[in-house]
């Protein structure tokens, strides 16, 4: 019987979550689902310096906005817990000494002077990348160029020290990646990475693959900027006697600038006007503050479909997947290598979609909201109509409201550029009429009768409809443009709509 599959998506809380996480937790979680595996959500807070308070709460109500809902994580934790990596803490050291214990490890007492001037003296000797490695160790202060004297002494006695894994000098170090296929590095590149830190807590080296085998992960679906480590991983596997049940590898193509040029950083999006955070941030310590999708209107479902198609795709021309359809085609196959360029145009786009899917009766719950938020008090048969009359010109759910608003309160000002070229005697001639028809009409106004009334009031003055119709449009909405307006004026009603007119033959003087 095979392994029941289990991922995990294990981001620090070290500020708002990019949605380059948030697409790698989405991957994680329908890979989990397709597989009819566990998806396993776990707080990387080892490194306590770069700790923001309020970064795990953001990383929770992120995922419960998108419906991505971990099947265990620090606050639904299961049976392998804790499921945050500072609680896990005592834990960690045991393995580091046990690596140290099969000669795969060892302490380093190095200060952070020695340290600079090792660096210093290689980059004096043209070395491109100077690091602590099978080479430079031999001169440094550690356990395998100190005597076991000396070191015992110095651990008694406090002094500080970090624990380094030892890389092999002369080895290639193979990976079958799930996307990109096989990965070979050898290790004369690699580092003598720390894996325990002077202050006792875990490098993310250790604590991940220690957690990982502990969380029984079996696959490990992360972004790209992980595969320069992931050799290191592979040893660490096998040091520890691991390799049997080491999970499967695959690193995702990171989300690109709209140019394409380079990694899609915050500071691209407040350059080009849109958000990379899933939600509002604001940083309580610093007042470090960045916007986020769903306040600027994007619906999750719309989100969650834009995000999946940033590096994925499902071999067809379909476009819009439900996360149930998601679930059931995705593969980790159809993951390109080449990194995805992020389109916002795009990302409206998908929200359009998914607005025009919904019913009036739904959209016309956004229009009552934002109406109050103003102090306006609408019936839900206006709002209704609003959504009806609206729906196909907006992108973003406030915006049926703000193109609606009309309907509600009648125009005090005028456009100017517009009653300066429309605004004539013309104009005042059929609004005149049309006025005067509305008052005598008897019924309630429907789209027949208000076209027929005002082509009725054109013609009476031998004067094509075309010529006024902006001018109609400025009299009753205030603007030139704008939704359907035979629509507008049934939704107004006559009375409505008569008086709007004569407030603007009132106030509006005609062009010479």
């Amino acid at each position: 019987m095979s392994q029941q599959v289990r991922v995990r998506f294990a981001p620090s809380p070290t500020g708002p979550l990019h949605i380059g996480g948030v697409r790698t937790a989405l991957y994680n979680y329908l890979f989990a689902h397709k597989m009819g595996g566990q998806f396993i959500l776990r707080i990387e807070d080892t490194d306590q310096t770069r700790f923001v308070p309020g970064a795990e709460d953001y990383i929770r109500e992120s995922l419960e906005w998108l419906g991505i809902q971990p099947d265990e994580s620090p606050w639904n934790p299961g049976s392998v817990g804790p499921y945050r990596q500072s609680e896990r803490k005592p834990d960690y050291m045991q393995y580091a000494l046990d690596l140290v214990e099969k000669g795969h490890a060892y302490y380093a007492f190095d200060t952070a002077e020695e340290l600079e001037a090792m660096r210093e003296r290689l980059t004096a000797a043209r070395v491109v990348q100077p690091q602590y490695n099978s080479i430079t160790r031999t001169q440094m202060k550690n356990s395998l160029t100190l005597s076991e004297e000396e070191v015992k002494e110095r651990l008694e006695s406090g002094a500080p020290y970090v624990i380094r894994v030892k890389i092999p000098r002369k080895e290639e170090v193979r990976m079958n990646d799930l996307i990109r296929g096989w990965v070979m590095v050898h290790s004369s590149t690699l580092d003598d990475k720390v894996l325990m830190k002077s202050d006792g807590m875990p490098t993310y080296h250790l604590a991940n693959i220690v957690d990982d085998h502990l969380m029984g992960i079996t696959h490990v679906i992360r972004g790209e900027e992980w595969l320069p480590s992931a050799p290191l991983h592979v040893l660490l596997y096998r040091f520890f006697g691991w390799e049997d049940t080491m999970p499967q590898f695959a690193h995702l193509p990171l989300l690109l600038k709209p140019d394409g040029n380079g990694k899609l950083s915050k500071r691209d999006g407040d350059r080009l006007g849109f958000p990379v955070f899933p939600l509002n941030w604001e940083n309580k310590v610093d007042g470090d503050t960045a916007s986020g999708f769903r306040e600027q209107g994007y619906l999750p479902e719309a989100f969650l479909n834009f995000l999946a198609f940033l590096g994925w795709n499902p071999g067809d021309e379909r476009e819009i997947f439900s996360k149930k359809e998601l679930t059931e085609a995705f593969s980790l196959e159809r993951i390109g290598k080449a990194g995805a360029k992020f389109d916002i145009a795009k990302a409206k786009w998908y929200n359009e979609q998914y607005l025009r899917q919904m019913s009036d009766e739904e959209l016309a719950k956004f229009v009552i909201h934002e109406a109050q938020k103003e102090g306006y008090s609408l019936s839900n048969e206006l709002a209704v109509a609003a959504a009806q009359l609206t729906r196909d010109r907006v992108t973003f759910p406030q915006e049926l409201w703000k193109e609606s608003k009309l309907l509600v309160v009648a125009p005090q000002s005028f456009d100017d550029q517009v009653a300066e070229k429309r605004w004539n005697q013309d104009a005042i001639k059929v609004l005149s009429s049309y006025a005067e028809k509305l008052q005598a009409f008897e019924g309630k106004l429907d789209l027949d009768s208000a076209k027929e009334l005002l082509g009725q009031a054109a013609e009476a003055h031998e004067i094509k409809l075309g010529k006024v119709m902006q001018a109609v449009r400025l009299a009753v909405t205030g603007s030139g443009a704008g939704p359907d307006l035979m629509q507008v004026f049934v939704i107004l009603g006559k009375d409505e709509l008569a008086k709007r007119i004569s407030f603007a033959l009132a106030e509006l003087k005609p062009i010479d």
